[in-house]
């Protein structure tokens, strides 16, 4: 009683329609944990739960729901920023799949997209790439994790939004036209056999899965392959040396290579078939 049903993530849209009824959040933080959630503990089922997530918080945005119009007057800006920026998750796919290939790309002729490094208007992108960055580092060494820990957060960060965002991004505007219907897809949050418990607790990354994820990890592995280290990264590089431009390309040099070192367990597991543990 008193969930909002219809909408794939009815505890968000449950909790925006009650706190445009006067209900206010408390941060509750005792020293016994009341209870344990779970969590999916695999690649594929990590990336579905993340499409259900997404696909729903986008139907609120898209609906009379939108929590910058429907709480307008009940809830102050910062409070509906705070649901817009799970809401637009999904559509952070577009330029995420943007910055993943089109530099590169266009490193590999020699085209500069970003300002130089002695312009003045290199110094935005710098400031927002150096202090997004940075905070999140912060906040995740705060929260007692490690810097190993932060940098899978930001590979499966990548991971999500070429994949679960995308699909969901895809599957909202079929809905809009009437070509399809939101599913409730469920995640097993419990392993599914005795092997996948033990990659689980090792924390290694698993491709190897059903043809229903054949998709995603279609999009996962073009997009590893067009960054893939020496066809962008180093021919970019030769080209910036050999023409002196090396400010003209320097952020698309930068980007190339975060994306190849973001994608190195794909690499391992499509040409090594090796399996990817936390610590590399």
């Amino acid at each position: 009683m008193g969930l909002k049903y219809g909408c794939a993530v009815e505890d968000v849209i449950t909790g925006l329609i009650i706190h445009c009824r006067g209900w206010r959040s408390v941060y509750f933080n005792p020293e016994r944990k009341g209870f344990l959630g779970a969590s999916p503990t695999t690649l594929l089922q990590t990336l579905v739960q993340h499409k259900r997530w997404s696909e729903g918080n986008l139907q609120i945005v898209l609906s009379k729901y939108c929590p910058l119009f429907y709480g307008h007057g009940k809830l102050k800006l910062g409070h509906r920023m705070g649901y817009c920026i799970y809401g637009l998750w999904a559509a952070n796919s577009i330029p995420t799949l943007f910055y993943l290939t089109i530099p590169s790309l266009f490193l590999l002729k020699g085209v500069s997209l970003f300002p130089e490094a002695s312009s003045p208007w290199f110094v935005p992108f710098a400031y927002v790439a150096a202090a997004k960055n940075a905070y999140s580092l912060v906040e995740s060494l705060v929260s007692v994790d490690t810097l190993v820990g932060w940098w899978n957060i930001q590979r499966m960060w990548m991971l999500k939004r070429t994949t679960s965002y995308l699909f969901a991004t895809i599957d909202n505007m079929l809905e809009l036209v009437g070509a399809s219907k939101a599913a409730f897809a469920i995640t097993a949050k419990v392993a599914e056999n005795d092997d996948s418990a033990k990659r689980y607790e090792r924390e290694v990354m698993e491709f190897g899965t059903t043809a229903s994820a054949g998709e995603m990890f279609v999009i996962i592995g073009t997009t590893a392959l067009i960054n893939l280290a020496m066809a962008c990264l180093v021919v970019g590089l030769q080209r910036a040396v050999a023409n002196q431009s090396l400010g003209g390309l320097l952020i698309q040099n930068v980007v190339c290579g975060l994306v190849v070192a973001l994608n190195l367990p794909i690499y391992e597991a499509m040409f090594l078939r090796k399996l990817r543990t936390r610590g590399g």
